[in-house]
């Protein structure tokens, strides 16, 4: 199956990126990651390191006749990938390599995430490192760990290790941007224990929300897409006032950073009331298809019989939990006054967990304004107070702030027009980029970020297009050949 990947143009790149992918690397258990690229930089006889955080960086000299007075080039992705899977996938993440498909002009994965995020970035600075026939200035090359579930790596990176006066980002997502700034984020979990009482009710289901099309949490925000936390919950609370269900468990979302797709809860009622409340939930499909149906025309509700479960949720609690996550913020909370189309601020009710007594809700809230960042965690925080909950705070990183003056925005604005007779788009996104956190340490150092058309990252729907690799990779090259003198 991957074989037809290592056959597109460019193959180098493409070959690296097979190789890449054949490697388990899901964020926090980076350790043969790290190790496979340490071994292709040492492989190469270059000058290869990996920091205390496991972030990696290798150096390459200037290759091609007058390179070595350009300004000395950091090119910088992450090494992790988002590991998602559809529900009906049989994968192990932990042993098995990524399987690959080739559909007309796009490589695809069998069920699962692809790694093109940002596995493809990664491949092209492998392809650079092991070139002997591109001309380029000197290459720092650093592939940071841990970008999906904190930036831990980038946040680890010490002052001094990078000598480079600009650095390549090569983790954007549309090939026709040109990224100068990106949002913060901070990690909000709610969680506690919670009172179970013996159940009254005999007829027992399971309750499923599936077929979203989720996606990244910063990128896919301003999308409209459905959460399957709060569809959930906001079918729970309607069978809770109608027809006085008892909940057993609750299981929705998986990552901070993925929409939620996914969500089930187990719930009991009276004999009575079993045949209404089955109708009642089928209906309540047509609904929520009338709602998403441009966003997410797939959505599907499924309510199926199941064993009665002898412990439920407390009913003060039950009635406390769903309202506090019916009120909780989710998407958009502000847009830029500043930036045309921009997310300023938003949050993601990513992971729900209610069972055996516990219960945990996480959120990923973002910003380009750490203040206002600040402010949206302290009502997520105010909210779930209200319930008893233990909140937690963790991973807070900055965002990037714009500046679209730099010498590198120009070359590449001027190099895009020259090169595809067509206007770059310059912007900011609302993604967390690495780039904020690296610059704490390197404020004099210039930033762009840029890359392919990758779409639905962080769901088992990505997918790379090849002909756009194929443009990222010359538009790179052309890049580096433009790079001016290195500064007096």
């Amino acid at each position: 199956m991957n074989e037809a990947i290592r056959n597109l143009e460019p193959k180098h790149l493409w070959n690296h990126f097979a190789d890449l992918n054949a490697v388990p690397r899901p964020s926090k258990k980076e350790e043969r990651v790290i190790a496979f690229m340490k071994a292709f930089g040492e492989s190469l006889n270059l000058p290869t390191m990996v920091d205390d955080a496991g972030n990696v960086i290798i150096k390459k000299p200037a290759s091609g006749a007058g390179m070595e007075t350009r300004a000395t080039i950091v090119l910088q992705s992450h090494l992790d990938m988002v590991h998602q899977k559809n529900a009906a996938t049989v994968f192990d993440f932990n042993s098995q390599g990524i399987e690959m498909l080739v559909d007309d002009d796009w490589v695809k994965a069998n069920g699962t995430t692809l790694g093109a995020d940002n596995g493809i970035g990664v491949s092209a600075i492998m392809s650079l490192l092991a070139s002997n026939d591109i001309p380029h200035p000197s290459l720092e090359a650093l592939f940071t760990i841990d970008e999906e579930t904190g930036m831990t790596g980038a946040l680890a990176l010490q002052g001094g290790l990078l000598d480079g006066e600009i650095m390549l980002n090569l983790d954007t997502e549309e090939d026709n941007e040109l990224t100068i700034g990106c949002a913060g984020g901070i990690d909000v979990t709610a969680s506690g224990a919670y009172p179970l009482q013996d159940a009254s009710c005999n007829s027992a289901f399971r309750i499923g929300i599936k077929g979203l099309k989720g996606g990244h949490s910063g990128i896919d925000i301003h999308k409209g897409r459905a959460n399957a936390n709060k569809l959930m919950n906001r079918l729970l609370l309607e069978l809770s006032n109608t027809y006085q269900i008892e909940i057993a468990c609750i299981e929705g979302g998986s990552l901070r950073n993925a929409i939620p797709r996914e969500s089930v809860a187990d719930i009991l009622v009276d004999d009575a009331k079993a045949n209404d409340l089955k109708n009642y939930v089928s209906s309540y499909q047509s609904i929520l298809q009338k709602e998403y149906q441009t966003t997410d025309p797939n959505l599907i509700v499924s309510i199926e019989t199941i064993e009665s479960a002898k412990q439920v949720l407390a009913s003060d609690f039950q009635y406390k939990l769903l309202r506090t996550v019916y009120a909780c913020p989710n998407g958009i909370y502000r847009m830029s006054p500043d930036i045309e189309s921009l997310v300023q601020t938003s949050n993601n009710v990513a992971r729900i967990e209610v069972k055996d007594g516990k219960y945990a809700i996480q959120c990923l809230t973002r910003s380009s304004v750490n203040t206002e960042k600040d402010d949206l965690a302290v009502a997520i925080t105010s909210c779930f107070e209200l319930l008893g909950a233990e909140i937690s705070t963790a991973g807070s990183y900055p965002g990037w702030i714009p500046n679209p003056h730099a010498s590198i925005v120009s070359l590449m604005q001027n190099l895009y027009k020259e090169m595809f007779n067509d206007d770059a788009h310059v912007s900011a996104c609302h993604a967390g980029l690495e780039c904020g956190i690296l610059g704490k340490n390197y404020p004099s150092m210039q930033m762009i970020s840029f890359g392919p058309n990758i779409y639905g990252a962080h769901s088992p729907d990505e997918k790379v297009q090849i002909s756009s690799v194929q443009k990222f990779w010359k538009y790179l090259l052309e890049t580096l050949k433009r790079i001016p003198e290195r500064a007096a």
